[in-house]
């Protein structure tokens, strides 16, 4: 028969197992809720950005089709590379628009560098992370004169579909839509936020550090 102090003994270490496999089970659920519901959420929270600014309308015309059109961009520096995140809101729901980095935000726009396609959703909102170099050393090269090198230090945001502007009473006295270059078919509308709230010769990303 076995003594009372083994079994006493053998009883405490069943109960230890057990809280041992219940605490491991708990914390397990736990870890799966918190990965499921950051997967689920769609959303990557970057670090603290380093630097934030607004896009604002691009001419009287884009205030007067879309009151309540607005952009907000922050950068994150990295080690080797920035992010950028750039939000907007107001803008035509359901609709594609175009991210470019160009050198004066209005016409002509300078030397300008396609970046990403911004979708909205119903509401006319939307949003998109675009890595790559977003500083005060974002520049443009080439061998040929005249076009040494030129900083490009502005955003400017294009409707992806010239009808759709049209169509919205943004372009007020023309018979047809505006076609200009700023996407990937060089078939796109007209500019609808941009940085010209800074100097042309000091638009935003100059003042970020590398």
């Amino acid at each position: 028969m076995m003594s009372t102090y083994r079994l006493r003994h053998s009883f405490l270490a069943r109960i230890f197992v057990l809280a041992m496999l219940v605490s491991l089970a708990t914390g397990s659920i736990s870890l799966l809720r918190v990965q499921t519901t950051e997967a689920s959420s769609g959303h990557f929270k970057p670090p603290r950005p380093d630097f934030a600014f607004n896009m604002v309308p691009s001419s009287p015309n884009i205030n007067g089709c879309l009151p309540h059109a607005s952009g907000f961009v922050t950068i994150t520096r990295g080690s080797q590379n920035d992010l950028m995140h750039v939000s907007v809101r107001g803008l035509v729901p359901n609709t594609g628009y175009d991210l470019f980095v160009i050198q004066v935000p209005n016409k002509p726009f300078g030397v300008a560098w396609y970046q990403s396609d911004l979708e909205t959703d119903r509401y006319g909102n939307g949003s998109v992370f675009v890595q790559g170099i977003f500083n005060s050393e974002t520049f443009t090269i080439t061998n040929e004169a005249p076009l040494a090198f030129t900083h490009q230090f502005h955003l400017g945001l294009w409707f992806n579909d010239p009808q759709v502007p049209f169509d919205q009473g943004c372009e007020p006295g023309q018979t047809s839509p505006t076609i200009t270059p700023f996407n990937g078919e060089q078939h796109a509308g007209i500019q609808v936020l941009n940085t010209a709230n800074f100097p042309d010769n000091a638009g935003p990303l100059s003042h970020v550090n590398p």
